[in-house]
């Protein structure tokens, strides 16, 4: 299948850091995990996630003691015991490709801006083959809710999404967790999104019916 017309794969991706910019600051553990795919007709859940996780080695002295105290990390710890950054991100792209395969990595987070900022900006400065997302393959969930919901920034968070989208695990700031409880999010806005395309072309499709929760039910099956 030729590049530009391969289907998406989708790696939620969670970051906590020691302050608000790479560089100055630094990149204290990342986790991904596969959300599902969808190919322009189906989306397919996750059934069991693979899922990749780091901590690493801090790059600078500088930090923020609020941003330590939100995600709870011992950075005395991890100069001592924390990945080296080109090892972690060396293994993170090598992940993603063996992962997406036939796909295009699609990274999605909530907010994307402030995970993608560090991701790519150390995939650049540290793994030999650079960002295996290239420069612009993210999504951002909150934009994708906004879109289809028809509403305004301020009305777009999870706290104003319908309940059935919003996954019933607790935001724990671990990385890992954090990506995992995001893929589901994704994937049940996705979905959401794409039910209402599929209730304005009804009478031209087929219905498909998987075990997901009746309210996802048409048009989503689960990826092995």
């Amino acid at each position: 299948m030729p590049d530009d017309h391969r289907p998406d794969l989708y790696i939620s991706a969670d970051v906590e850091t020691d302050g608000p910019v790479p560089g100055p600051y630094s990149l204290l553990s990342f986790g991904m995990a596969v959300a599902g795919t969808f190919d322009g007709d189906i989306v397919r859940r996750a059934a069991q996630p693979q899922t990749f996780y780091r901590e690493l080695r801090p790059i600078s002295d500088e930090f923020q003691d609020e941003a330590l105290e939100v995600n709870g990390l011992d950075r005395n710890r991890l100069l001592i015991e924390g990945t080296e950054p080109p090892a972690a991100m060396d293994d993170a792209a090598a992940w993603v490709r063996e992962v997406s395969t036939e796909y295009r990595p699609v990274l999605v987070a909530y907010p994307v801006a402030f995970d993608w900022s560090f991701l790519y900006w150390y995939f650049e400065m540290f793994a030999q083959s650079g960002s295996p997302f290239g420069h612009s393959s993210c999504l951002d969930i909150r934009t994708l809710y906004q879109a289809h919901a028809g509403t305004v920034f301020d009305m777009s968070s999870k706290r104003h999404m319908p309940p059935e989208l919003v996954p019933q695990q607790p935001h724990t700031h671990n990385a890992l967790d954090d990506a995992l409880e995001q893929a589901e999010l994704f994937i049940n806005v996705l979905t959401w999104a794409m039910q209402g395309r599929i209730d304005r072309r009804r009478d031209a499709l087929p219905a498909r019916i998987s075990s997901t929760p009746s309210w996802l039910a048409r048009r989503v099956v689960p990826l092995a």
